[in-house]
């Protein structure tokens, strides 16, 4: 028997939040890595209220660009994300998100890490 993981949501700050440097469309990217293994497993855009509500729920929620559209990562897969920590960078326009994955992984080809293509002769 499995058990899903648990969602934690993350306190932050009114003066985080608001030190948070969004790019002219409002978006910011959100760098996901794994607990554990260090893995990087995808980068997605979040705007403010995606980045509250990943927060709050302790489960990673995005923007998506192409659908205009809020999405929570593995409503649809069921490769959910669970939020375990939450950083910002030293310029405050890169978001990292420290995160339990649920199911087969991160990536939409059915890969677990997004980044699986490798540059050079081995990556060919």
């Amino acid at each position: 028997m499995t058990t899903t993981p648990a969602s934690t949501p993350i306190a932050a700050t009114a003066d985080q939040l608001a030190g948070v440097v969004y790019n002219a469309d409002g978006l910011v990217p959100a760098i996901v890595q794994e607990v554990g293994t260090g893995r990087v497993l995808m980068m997605a855009w979040m705007n403010a209220e995606s980045l509250a509500q990943t927060l709050a729920t302790g489960r990673t929620w995005f923007w998506s660009r192409s659908r205009q559209e809020y999405w929570c990562k593995g409503e649809t897969s069921g490769d959910r994300q669970y939020v375990r920590d939450a950083y910002f960078d030293c310029d405050a326009d890169t978001l990292l998100f420290v995160v339990e994955q649920e199911g087969r992984g991160a990536c939409h080809t059915g890969e677990y890490s997004c980044f699986f293509n490798a540059f050079g002769p081995e990556g060919a």
